[in-house]
C-alpha cells in the first residue's frame, strides 16, 4: 500500500475529462463534467500533447487510488473475519 501512495504522490499534473477531435475540423475540444453538466473548452493544436499527458496523469492516479482502496478493503475484511473467528472460539 505504501508503494501505491508513493506512486500517487509522484503524479504532479492531472486533468479530468477527455480530448475529442472535432469531425472535419483541425481543432480539439476538452470535455469534462462539472456540477452535473458537460463543459467543453476549445484546445489549440499546440496544447494537445500536454493536455493528453495531464489526462493520462489523472487516469493513472484514479487507477492507483482504486488499487489502494481495494487493498484497504481486503485488509479491513480480513480484520473483521479475525474478530468474528476470535469471538466464536471464546464462547
Amino acid at each position: 500500500m505504501k508503494r501505491l501512495l508513493e506512486r500517487m504522490s509522484k503524479i504532479e499534473r492531472m486533468e479530468r475529462g477527455k480530448l475529442c477531435q472535432m469531425g472535419g475540423r483541425p481543432h480539439y475540444n476538452h470535455q469534462t463534467w462539472r456540477d452535473g453538466r458537460n463543459e467543453v473548452h476549445y484546445v489549440r493544436k499546440d496544447e494537445v500533447a500536454e493536455l493528453n499527458k495531464d489526462i493520462a496523469g489523472y487516469q493513472l492516479f484514479t487507477k492507483l487510488a482504486e488499487q489502494y482502496a481495494g487493498e484497504v478493503i481486503r485488509q479491513t475484511r480480513r480484520e473483521r473475519e479475525k474478530k468474528k473467528r476470535g469471538g466464536k472460539t471464546k464462547s
